[in-house]
């Protein structure tokens, strides 16, 4: 099926930002169903995919109306290609092992990324409580209350790794320097945030590192964990221009929809 063709403007791209961020976390996320550690994780981690599911869907929604082209969530979701995708790039990494030479893919390399993320979307979630964008402040306070069980999810599993055996502690100080280059992206200020603020719609990123930077920090401690050094590097998924993950990802996602066009279940 062909693509859809958007020219959103900066209100539905600051939107669609932190859709796809939900989208594509859920997406790798639900890639543990049916394969987590102990079957009661198995449970929790699916369960926090479709949390995150339910945020992308309340926000694709949104940003449709918001477009008024008369495209619908699905659209949104399964017939972009992949520049205008404004994910964060972590949230597209490896976080399952498929084999023995796949890069990352360690539980360790999950729960480090579902801390970073989720206290990330707590405090952006936090700040669009506020938003004059009436329809968005909505979405912020449900997903708000869902945020912070998936924050206190992945800091009780930091401390228990962290804090545990030296294996576990390896472990997660690998996943840890694996995940911190694509930090930066996070809080990387750009036309879309300065209109943002500007307008009332949302926070810019920069305004969330030092609170986020904080809790990480406390976390981490408690863990006897220690965050890596920042990294030059800047990842540009939030802009569409993303890593080579990305195309596996979509292809898979999109499969059905494309195959089946307008299919419904």
């Amino acid at each position: 099926m062909t693509s859809i063709a958007l020219k959103p403007s900066a209100h539905v791209r600051y939107v669609l930002r932190l859709a796809d961020t939900c989208l594509i976390h859920a997406q790798r996320l639900a890639e543990w169903c049916g394969h987590g550690p102990v079957l009661e994780e198995d449970i929790a981690l699916t369960n926090l995919s479709l949390d995150l599911l339910g945020q992308a869907r309340a926000l694709l929604s949104h940003a449709a109306q918001l477009d008024g082209q008369g495209f619908d969530e699905d659209q949104l979701a399964f017939l972009r290609d992949e520049p205008a995708y404004l994910n964060l790039t972590l949230v597209e990494q490896p976080m399952r092992r498929s084999s023995a030479h796949a890069p990352g893919g360690d539980f360790a390399d999950t729960i480090v990324r579902n801390l970073l993320v989720a206290t990330w979307l707590r405090l952006h979630w936090q700040q669009l409580l506020g938003s004059r964008d009436a329809g968005l402040a909505a979405i912020a306070g449900k997903a708000l209350k869902e945020a912070r069980y998936h924050v206190e999810h992945a800091a009780d599993w930091t401390v228990r790794l962290g804090d545990g055996t030296d294996e576990s502690a390896r472990r997660m100080t690998a996943a840890l320097a694996r995940a911190w280059p694509y930090v930066g992206e996070m809080f990387a200020d750009d036309a879309l945030d300065d209109a943002a603020q500007a307008e009332g719609l949302g926070p810019r990123r920069s305004a969330l590192r030092e609170a986020w930077r904080r809790e990480i920090d406390a976390v981490l401690g408690a863990a006897q964990l220690a965050a890596p050094p920042d990294s030059p590097y800047l990842s540009t998924g939030s802009r569409g221009v993303h890593s080579e993950h990305m195309g596996f990802i979509l292809a898979e996602m999109q499969h059905l929809q494309r195959a089946y066009p307008g299919g419904r279940w």
